[in-house]
């Protein structure tokens, strides 16, 4: 085992989005997020309410401890060590 190494943890979510009618000619766009292994499931209607459902769906040290993840752009291509 190679302890030179640093763990990382990751969490998989899916999101769903829909366009909902609400009759009269209107509309606006829905959304549930689910935490895949757990099942929790959460329903948004506003994208500020989906990252504070991210954010509360993991747990508070690994929050507290991940990268920001709006200032890291990693390449999919690009091997993490």
């Amino acid at each position: 085992m190679d302890t030179g190494r640093q763990q990382y943890h990751s969490h998989l979510f899916t999101v769903r989005l829909w366009m909902e009618n609400l009759g009269d000619g209107r509309a606006e766009w829905r959304g549930q997020v689910q935490h895949v292994l757990s099942g929790e499931t959460h329903y948004f209607r506003e994208w500020p309410t989906l990252l504070a459902l991210l954010q509360a769906m993991l747990s508070p040290a690994e929050a507290d401890s991940a990268p920001d993840a709006r200032n890291e752009h990693v390449n999919p291509t690009q091997r993490v060590p």
